[in-house]
């Protein structure tokens, strides 16, 4: 039990809906990631910037003369005419701010702070910066942020006293960055809040659209698991609205097609297989059974008698003959089945029908035999095996003729990519049922009368091997009491 949960474990971890919903979430949550991040320094920068915008028009409603008057006083300077230049007249502090710090820089750098009894205690730096920032000649824009003395930050923003032309030193104002930081820690914790919000409600939202978005993947795998060996019909549905799942329905129907078509010839293959077992062995059988019984004649004292001797050797050597003849075709036959070996070469059809014209006059006998080719036209192919694709075919025909009265037409023509070659007889035709196996290994139309010329029904087998082997066709009609004609084709030279 232990063994299946973790097995269903294993496999939701790494189902495709999983990842997916999975990834999906880790890119959202790296996004909000970013996004936070911005804010916040965005924020920050905006916060900071808006402030010391406005600690800039807060100093500038300072009035410049009595910073001024107050300032020399403290250090020491005359008063202005008319005063009465007691100190007991000055009033205290002007200025308050809880949380702000203000502070004087004289000109020689003396630092002098304006809100240490009431505000915070505001933040200095060297006395060679105060010095470099009233030497620059101009207004200070921006703001810094510094560190006062109790290790507070401050963000401080600088105003000349006096006019640009006479300055008196610098003015400096300060503001704790405590309640800035406390805004963006709560600005960035709600954003948090909203963003595992996000998250949680992204997650309900897609576990139903991928769970809707894989059925039509999930339907895939239901139909693979119903195919097997005796079960290639099934076809995938390749229009279910998606690009990528049409796609692969599509590879899948082709591939179920092949494969559909690989056992159905894997079938055909065994039967023929089974049949050119079965036609062989009997072919074999019949030539073996008759050079038997001639020896057994010949043991049983027919060898003392010369007359009988003779016939009985003739007709060993005969059936000897057929049965190497027939072992020969079954080989050649099995070398074709292979994928075979040509010797190609531009060759002229016409040449070598030609150069086959006195031989086929001599099988012909006392057929009449009428030649009709065209001149110049040349194939890519093997010499030898051409002339036995005419052999075969031609022999054919004299088999199927009759002695006085046939009539054989040998027939070559091209057009722009093939050569034609027929030959034609008129014989006593065929059936249709006949023309449909007539290149069936050890199909014999006639029984009696290739049985008697020593056929074994391969010739044509053979011939329509050999025409495929380079790339033609062979084709067969005929019309019972007319004659037949076998057609061959072939690529022309530089076609191919």
């Amino acid at each position: 039990m232990k063994a299946g949960g973790k097995h269903r474990s294993k496999y939701g971890l790494r189902s495709l809906r999983s990842q997916l919903l999975a990834r999906t979430l880790l890119i959202l949550a790296l996004m909000l990631v970013l996004i936070g991040f911005l804010q916040y320094f965005l924020m920050k920068d905006f916060l900071y910037r808006s402030r010391a915008d406005a600690m800039g028009t807060q100093l500038n409603s300072i009035p410049a003369d009595l910073l001024i008057r107050d300032s020399q006083e403290q250090s020491g300077g005359v008063a202005p005419q008319g005063g009465n230049n007691r100190r007991d007249d000055r009033p205290g502090p002007f200025l308050f701010w809880p949380d702000m710090s203000l502070a004087a820089i004289g000109i020689d750098g003396t630092f002098r702070s304006l809100s240490s009894e009431n505000g915070l205690n505001p933040p200095r730096l060297t006395t060679e910066q105060y010095q470099a920032m009233q030497q620059s000649k101009r207004m200070r824009h921006g703001y810094q942020l510094i560190t006062d003395a109790q290790g507070n930050e401050q963000l401080v923003v600088f105003r000349p006293l006096g006019p640009p032309d006479r300055s008196s030193g610098l003015l400096q104002m300060g503001v704790s960055t405590t309640s800035m930081q406390e805004q963006l820690i709560n600005q960035l914790r709600t954003f948090i809040l909203l963003s595992l919000i996000a998250l949680a409600i992204g997650l309900a939202l897609m576990l139903p659209v991928l769970r809707r978005t894989l059925v039509p993947l999930s339907r895939m795998v239901e139909a693979v698991k119903r195919i097997d060996a005796g079960n290639l019909d099934e076809r995938f549905d390749a229009e279910q609205g998606q690009y990528e799942v049409d796609r692969l329905a599509v590879s899948f129907n082709g591939m179920l097609e092949r494969l559909e078509h690989s056992f159905a010839a894997e079938r055909e293959l065994q039967m023929q297989m089974r049949r050119f077992i079965a036609d062989a062995s009997h072919e074999l059988r019949t030539p073996l059974t008759s050079i038997h019984g001639f020896l057994e004649v010949l043991l049983r004292g027919a060898a003392a008698n010369p007359k009988q001797l003779q016939s009985a050797l003739e007709s060993m050597y005969g059936e000897s003959k057929r049965m190497n003849k027939l072992v020969s075709d079954l080989l050649l036959l099995a070398k074709l089945d292979r994928t075979p070996e040509l010797k190609l070469e531009c060759i002229s059809l016409d040449g070598l029908l030609l150069e086959m014209k006195p031989q086929l006059l001599m099988l012909a006998g006392t057929r009449k035999v009428v030649f009709d080719m065209t001149a110049g036209v040349r194939v890519l192919a093997e010499g030898d095996k051409i002339k036995q694709v005419v052999l075969n075919l031609f022999h054919n025909a004299v088999q199927h003729t009759d002695l006085e009265n046939g009539v054989i037409h040998v027939n070559l023509s091209a057009s722009k990519k093939l050569a034609d070659i027929q030959i034609r007889d008129n014989g006593p035709g065929m059936s249709q049922e006949q023309l449909e196996r007539i290149f069936e290994r050890f199909y014999r139309g006639d029984e009696s009368r290739t049985r008697s010329s020593g056929g074994a029904g391969l010739g044509l087998a053979i011939t329509e091997s050999i025409v495929e082997a380079h790339g033609g066709n062979i084709t067969a009609e005929s019309t019972l009491g007319v004659g037949s004609v076998f057609k061959v084709t072939l690529p022309l030279a530089g076609t191919v």
